[in-house]
This record gives C-alpha cells, sequence and structure tokens, in this order.
C-alpha cells in the first residue's frame, strides 16, 4: 500500500463540511440549482456540491488485488474471475482472481506500434458483452508508425481461450482521432451502451478549433458499431456527409476521460477534465454542444485560450450545461463507474469518479425526476481519500465490486471496493 499523505485543507474542508451536517445544511452550494459565473470571463456552468465525509455509519472494504503495475490505465472483465489490465507503456496483463492473491500474467500481443507519451499510450479498453465467450475486447491506444506518431484509434481484439494472447481482427475499428505528439489530452476510454455500441470520450489534443468541429473526432464522445467501425444506429449526424460527424454523439469537449452508463435508464455520463478549474460531470445528450471552445469562436485559431468557460453559455446559449463542476481547484477527474447491486444497499445507483490530482473518490448522487440530469451530492470515502495516491481506472467488476487502478507511476495497485 502506499503510505497515506497528509493534506491539511482537506481535513479542513471535511470537518466544515460535518459541522455543515451537524447543521443540518444541504450538501450543496447556496444557489446550486442556477447557474455561477465561472473564472476567466463570460458563460456559465453548474454549481459544485460540497464535498462531504461518508455517510454515517458507512464504511468500505479496500483491498489490494495484485500489484506491480505501471501507470495501469483500465480494466476490463473478460468472464469469470478474469479481467485485462492495460499499462500506458503498451503491456497488457491478464489478472486471475478477484480478490487479494490475483495472479498476473503478460498477455502476448503486438503492441509494437503504441505511442506511449505524456497521456498518450495504451489507453482505455473495454471487453464485449459476450468476451466470456467471444474473447472479443477493444483498446483506445496512440498509434506511432516509424517513431512518428499518427493517430489515436480503436483496435478490436480476440483474446485466447487461455487469456494469454491475443490478436487483432480491426486495425484501426476507427482511426484518424488526431493526437499531440506530446500526448496531451488524447483521452480515451471506450464503453459499450445498453444497445451495445461503443461510446468513446475523446480529447481535443489541446488545439483550438476541435472541439466545435464536428468533422473532428477530437473533443467528443463517439457512438460506434463495434462491429464495423461506422456509425451506431440512430446517431445524431447520421444523414452527415462527413465520415467522422457520423460517429459523434455529443461534441464541445476538451478532454473526456470516462462514460459510464446508469444502470436501470441507460444514460450515460461523462467525466471531463477541465483547465486550471471545473472539471465536468456531464450527461451525455445525442448531438449536443458542450460549450468548450478555447478558439473564441475562430477569434484565436493559432491560440489555445484557456481562459474560457468549460461551458460557455454566453457563446453557446443552447451548450449542455454540466451536471456537476468541480470548481477551483480541479480534481482530474478520470475513471467512472455506476455502483449497483443489493451488496452495495443504499449506496446503489452513486456514481463512482476517480480523481488523479485530487487522489480520491468521489462518490455522487444523480438526482430523479426534475433532477434527473444533475448530480445532487457528493460524498468522499475516507478510505479512498489521499491513501493510494492517483486513482485513474473505475470499472464495476462482475462481482459487484467496484475496481480501481493508481496511477503514480511505479508498483501501481489493482484496488477492490465494497461496502463494508
Amino acid at each position: 500500500m502506499i503510505p497515506s499523505r497528509p493534506h491539511p485543507a482537506r481535513a479542513l474542508l471535511a470537518l466544515a463540511a460535518l459541522l455543515a451536517l451537524a447543521l443540518g445544511a444541504c450538501s450543496e452550494q447556496p444557489g446550486a440549482g442556477g447557474v455561477a459565473a465561472p473564472a476567466g470571463g463570460g458563460g456559465g456552468r453548474a454549481a459544485a456540491p460540497v464535498p462531504t465525509s461518508t455517510p454515517a455509519g458507512t464504511t468500505l472494504r479496500v483491498e489490494t488485488v495484485a500489484g506491480g503495475f505501471a501507470n495501469p490505465w483500465d480494466v476490463a472483465f473478460v468472464g469469470g474471475d478474469r479481467m485485462l489490465v492495460t499499462q500506458r507503456d503498451g503491456v497488457l496483463s491478464l489478472v486471475t482472481g478477484l480478490g487479494p492473491g490475483a495472479r498476473v500474467a503478460p498477455v502476448t500481443a503486438d503492441l509494437a506500434d503504441v505511442y506511449a507519451r505524456g497521456e498518450g499510450g495504451l489507453m482505455g479498453i473495454a471487453a464485449a458483452p459476450d468476451a466470456a465467450t467471444s474473447g472479443s475486447f477493444v483498446t483506445c491506444q496512440t498509434h506511432q508508425q516509424d517513431g512518428r506518431p499518427v493517430d489515436v484509434r480503436l483496435v478490436s481484439w480476440r483474446l485466447s481461450p487461455d487469456g494469454l494472447r491475443a490478436d487483432r481482427v480491426r486495425d484501426p475499428l476507427v482511426g484518424g482521432l488526431p493526437i499531440n505528439p506530446s500526448g496531451r489530452h488524447s483521452g480515451c476510454r471506450p464503453t459499450f451502451d445498453a444497445e451495445g455500441m461503443l461510446l468513446v470520450g475523446t480529447g481535443d489534443t489541446a488545439r483550438a478549433t476541435i472541439s466545435q468541429d464536428r468533422g473532428s473526432l477530437g473533443g467528443k464522445v463517439l457512438r460506434v458499431d463495434p462491429a464495423t467501425g461506422g456509425p451506431a444506429p440512430g446517431n445524431p449526424f447520421a444523414g452527415s456527409g462527413s465520415a467522422a460527424e457520423r460517429l459523434v454523439s455529443g461534441y464541445g469537449h476538451r478532454n473526456v476521460q470516462a462514460v459510464a452508463v446508469q444502470p436501470g435508464t441507460g444514460r450515460a455520463w461523462s467525466a471531463e477534465h477541465g483547465p486550471d478549474v471545473d472539471d465536468e460531470i456531464n450527461v451525455v445528450v445525442p448531438g449536443g454542444n458542450y460549450g468548450w471552445d478555447p478558439s473564441q469562436g475562430g477569434e484565436t485559431p493559432g491560440g489555445y485560450d484557456e481562459s474560457v468557460p468549460m461551458t460557455d453559455l454566453d457563446r453557446f446559449p443552447d451548450a449542455v450545461p454540466a451536471a456537476w463542476s468541480s470548481g477551483d481547484p480541479t480534481e482530474a477527474v478520470s475513471g467512472a463507474a455506476f455502483l449497483d447491486g443489493p451488496a452495495w444497499g443504499d449506496m446503489a445507483g452513486l456514481l463512482a469518479v476517480s480523481a488523479q490530482k485530487g487522489e480520491k473518490l468521489f462518490l455522487m448522487r444523480p438526482g430523479t425526476d426534475g433532477d434527473a440530469s444533475r448530480i445532487v451530492g457528493v460524498t468522499v470515502p475516507p478510505e479512498l481519500d489521499g491513501e493510494f495516491g492517483r486513482l485513474r481506472g473505475a470499472r464495476l467488476g462482475p462481482d459487484g465490486a467496484l475496481y480501481l487502478t493508481s496511477d503514480n507511476g511505479s508498483d501501481d495497485v489493482l484496488l477492490r471496493v465494497t461496502r463494508a
């Protein structure tokens, strides 16, 4: 286990939150139902609920399933007690066992073309719904040729029955996602939705005009048919003459790190990095514009103005407002998964969101009825507040437990989280 790090400011925040609870205060900031002006100019954002401690009487059990990883990015469950773990430098591992003492073995796969730099490399992974029998899974990875970065792409694979070999099936399944040679704002994490289509969050590669350009695959949430790599049925721009635009579900994003599908509703929620303020949790609305435009409408096309609002409601009055915003500072939200199953009790339905810079796990409660597109409460369990350093991947396992990866660079761990 990585030693706990002291966080005086966080301790003061937790103390203030507990005092507020003792006084019967709401867990949200005053006026959270409205739109607050962000730093850096006009526009608006959703106000951020105040983080609090874990609800009284609730504790979490956090177990280390396996260690010795280097920058593990994501986890995919491929049947039984087996899971695949991606590591940024182009390493794929098979983990057998859902608890402490699990066995880790290398998976033989041709990953020599992975361009690992900065925020890019071997990134997200998603197992097909029938992966236990088909062995099918998809990765999101940066691609290089002769040492030169080419693009970010989705690749489909088939896992051997013993789980120790993976062969490419379609390469690329989807190619041409933009790339920054530094790796900055690469995205990229795929998730299967309720209809078996792939939802893919992508990054804008720190280029000013990409997010608002529906002919680019960067700064988007894509919805892809995993069998063909083409647009999923019902995509909002299916009639476009642009092959890229036909894949787009939502646009105007900065750097989408994860997409999670809400049980019971099929609604998708995304986690997105902000600049120095306003990480966001967003509801994925087909055809929606999420209001990030660092080109300021083309006025600064050669620059990348990060002082603009994450959701610029002045420039884009119809932009989809954030369901939750971190405010100042950002937390570098990363993975996202909904808790589900009877073992979670009244915690079932919470959205678990990992944070890198914040080194914590957020548990967020979506609203109901008129508030169904908002986060109405947030808790930070002390068991996952600074105890393991940076947290990146977050996936719900077949056993109903939440699985997280740390991302500190060396001797990283795979964690299993359950309600104690």
